[in-house]
């Protein structure tokens, strides 16, 4: 049975919940307690599986996860979290004989690794990195739902007409690939950037790549 810990939100800290997963209580207790005197939010849970039954996911913070657990283990929640398109922030906490694993949990993205036992200014600091990392995640997460909106008024001959653009594709080789005339090309690619809102085609590039990095399916590069 999971031990979940109510949440603690501070006005320094409002939305700054620490998901801690760990499977020995004595560490989920003290960095709960580090956390609190430090006025973040704190959620404990005593597994991997404990945590991706919960509604945590859905929530902005980030995480503190021991690498060694039973049943699933820290390397194992982050590739599940991977799979499920879940972009919390993530810190390793290793023993001393794991540091290769957590250079492979940094490779895939984790934020940083502590080895146990570590210094709690150290911890605090990786925390507030993560915090940071966790801002760019959610604006470029809304960045990417904006052009995806967007995306969403073009026409269909309009979204071929963009993957040609984008893929660095003249005027000319657009019409003679869509079998149209380039005018018509040009006409298309006015209302694409007037619907993308684009200012310019590097602005076009971006914005669309955003809505490739979100995976959706409504767009594909040619």
């Amino acid at each position: 049975m999971a031990e979940q810990d109510e949440q603690v939100v501070s006005e320094n800290h409002i939305d700054n919940t620490v998901f801690v997963v760990d499977d020995d209580p004595d560490v989920r207790d003290s960095i709960a307690l580090l956390l609190r005197s430090a006025n973040f939010g704190v959620e404990t849970f005593d597994s991997a599986r404990a945590f991706l039954e919960s509604t945590a996911m859905s929530r902005p913070g980030c995480m503190v996860v021991d690498i060694r657990m039973p049943d699933m283990d820290g390397l194992e929640l982050q590739s599940e979290l991977t799979r499920r398109r879940i972009r919390l922030p993530v810190i390793i906490i290793t023993g001393h004989g794991d540091v290769p694993l957590a250079v492979r949990a940094m490779k895939a993205g984790a934020i940083d690794f502590l080895e146990k036992p570590f210094d709690e200014a150290h911890l605090l600091a990786s925390i507030r990195r993560a915090f940071a990392a966790g801002a760019a995640i959610q604006h470029d997460a809304r960045a990417a739902e904006i052009a995806s909106a967007r995306m969403a008024q073009l026409t269909e001959r309009e979204r071929e007409v963009l993957a040609l653009v984008v893929s660095g594709r003249a005027n000319k080789e657009i019409a003679r690939e869509l079998n149209i005339s380039p005018r018509t090309v040009e006409i298309h690619r006015a209302h694409v950037m007037e619907k993308m809102e684009a200012g310019s085609l590097a602005e076009l590039v971006r914005l669309t790549l955003r809505v490739g990095d979100t995976g959706s399916s409504s767009f594909r590069l040619h």
